[in-house]
């Protein structure tokens, strides 16, 4: 087995950027703040990371987090983070535009989310003139392997209807996400043809982590053939230029750094983004295991938690265990992902540059 090894460029390359990832971790500022407005779901998603349901969520109301976004204001000034809200399905909530009005008046810049399902042209009207500036729908397959994942018959074709719509914005920084799963890696040349289709500038493709509900659904889960295959793609597509596409931000991937995202591998989980939960708990990205709760906003500001804890966030020594104690390259992923972390087996649940090397190159 040939194993994928980088070149001294990449490598130097690579030792500069932990020295720019040092530095940012040391300055810890909070540039995204994710909003996890609800664990309510109009879907029951086949690889859902949170186990999102109908009924299995008790809201924080909105003026909470308002009243938090103005006590980091306070301290920050005109250095705000960029609110992301998501779920669950943010759109099942009828008070996100009154959010998003509210703290538009404060400055902030807002985003969302969402499966599209809900989104029409009156309801995406009345969130762009509530401030809406960023908006993400997943579009995952075409109409067979797309409305199978989303557990939903009639996804496909209103998602498609949501994408044309919010497309026709050009001062809405929108991209559109696709979980890459051996239903719909075959399908990718033919979704990238369908998204040119419908004028999306930016694709961003990401692989399934075996955590909620996916843990229970092994068939969702690619190999490091099927990894390549898709990071392939993606490498060629790039020099199509037709759109920007990017792999997702988690796992370090060899040689393909540098090559399938706009910048090297970064968690920042707890270095550059913070989460409050749907019960008002203070996190970093919404997936990470319940272990890495830092704090409650019913308890505590957030502003408060950012400046005094995530040390488990910013100093990842705790995660060179098992199979990364003697990884050459832990110094580049310091152990993938805080989300793909177990906390309870101090182990990692996918290694990404295991499974790319674990293919023959040829």
């Amino acid at each position: 087995m040939v194993q994928n090894k980088m070149n001294l460029q990449k490598k130097l390359s690579l030792r500069l950027f932990q020295s720019f990832r040092k530095s940012q971790t040391q300055l810890h500022d909070l540039k995204y703040l994710f909003w996890e407005c609800t664990l309510k779901c109009n879907f029951s998603c086949l690889h859902c990371g949170s186990n999102c349901g109908i009924e299995n969520s008790n809201d924080l109301p909105y003026q909470l987090i308002v009243i938090e976004l103005a006590r980091i204001k306070k301290l920050v000034g005109n250095k705000l983070p960029h609110v992301v809200i998501t779920g669950g399905e943010p759109l099942i909530r009828k008070d996100i535009e009154i959010f998003g009005s509210e703290i538009s008046k404060l400055g902030y810049k807002w985003g969302l989310v969402t499966n599209g399902f809900l989104l029409d042209n009156e309801r995406l009207t009345n969130l762009i003139e509530s401030g809406l500036t960023s908006l993400t729908i997943s579009l995952d397959g075409l109409k067979d392997s797309h409305n199978w994942l989303r557990n939903n018959a009639l996804s496909f074709d209103r998602t498609v209807k949501a994408i044309s719509l919010v497309s026709k914005y050009e001062n809405i920084t929108f991209d559109v996400a696709t979980c890459v799963t051996l239903r719909n890696i075959g399908e990718l040349d033919k979704i990238y043809d369908l998204l040119i289709g419908l004028n999306v500038k930016n694709w961003r493709l990401f692989t399934i982590d075996p955590i909620g509900r996916a843990s229970k659904h092994k068939e969702l889960n690619i190999n490091g053939k099927e990894l390549i295959q898709t990071l392939e793609f993606i490498k060629n597509a790039k020099k199509r230029k037709g759109i920007n596409i990017n792999y997702g931000c988690d796992g370090f991937l060899e040689n393909y750094e540098g090559v399938v995202r706009d910048e090297f591998y970064f968690c920042r989980a707890g270095i550059n983004i913070a989460s409050i939960l749907h019960d008002g708990s203070i996190s970093a990205c919404p997936n990470i295991n319940r272990k890495l709760i830092q704090g409650n906003i019913l308890q505590e500001s957030l502003i408060d938690v950012w400046t005094t804890k995530y040390q488990p966030f910013r100093n990842r020594d705790w995660t060179k265990t098992n199979q990364c104690a003697s990884c050459k390259n832990y110094k580049y992923c310091l152990g993938n992902g805080i989300c793909l972390r177990d906390i309870e087996k101090s182990r990692v649940l996918k290694c990404h540059s295991k499974m790319v090397n674990s293919v023959l190159i040829n």
